[in-house]
């Protein structure tokens, strides 16, 4: 019987954990980014896209899933490497998940992804990456 209640105890322990850390990150992440979908490339058809949230940094776009119970960002984009290699309209089978959005196919340091955000947010993300500075400048120090 007590072995019974340490494991009984020892599980809801791990559940309150859990709950809470879930608590956590979506009140974080909640109002403080743009909805998103995102999906490793190759895939099949209409599957592997995930819901999540999106938030931009000097240098990184953080994409932060819904259904996911990390405390930090689960993949970052590299501003300066980035490459968008298409845009499209969501595919019949797609409208159900991505309705309204418009999906990017994204290139980070070789991992390709599709991206799928709303027209506002694409604008806004498009103009994020145009606004890079240039990998050939460098910062100068004035000699002294």
């Amino acid at each position: 019987m007590t072995i019974l209640l340490c494991v009984l105890v020892v599980c809801a322990i791990i559940g309150v954990v859990a709950v809470s850390r879930a608590v956590v990150r979506f009140g974080r992440i909640r109002h403080s980014g743009t909805a998103a979908a995102m999906r490793v490339l190759p895939a099949r058809d209409h599957h592997g896209w995930r819901h999540g949230i999106v938030r931009y940094d000097d240098e990184t776009i953080e994409y932060f899933r819904v259904a996911s119970l990390r405390v930090g960002p689960d993949r970052e984009l590299h501003r300066q490497d980035i490459e968008v290699r298409g845009r499209r309209e969501p595919t019949v089978a797609e409208r159900d998940l991505i309705d309204g959005m418009v999906v990017l196919e994204v290139i980070d340091q070789g991992r390709s992804f599709e991206l799928a955000l709303g027209t506002g947010a694409i604008t806004a993300f498009q103009s994020w990456l145009e606004s890079r500075p240039s990998q050939r400048s460098e910062r100068r120090r004035p000699r002294g």
